[in-house]
């Protein structure tokens, strides 16, 4: 799985790193950071993250 973030639109609010937390985190900056290879296990919860995320940044290639 392939996780790809448009820090454009992302707002750093963390709603992704709240329902995914072994996958996403924000720094000190308050900037988004992605576990570069995460488990194929986190799958579904790397899904719900996507859903949660308020301004789309977040998408999921070969999941």
């Amino acid at each position: 799985m392939r996780i790809k973030v448009d820090y454009e639109l992302c707002d750093g609010l963390g709603q992704c790193a709240l329902v995914a937390p072994e996958v996403f985190a924000l720094d000190d900056d308050e900037q988004l950071v992605v576990a570069p290879d995460p488990a194929p296990e986190l799958a579904g919860k790397v899904a719900a993250a996507v859903r949660a995320c308020p301004v789309r940044a977040i998408s999921v290639e070969g999941a």
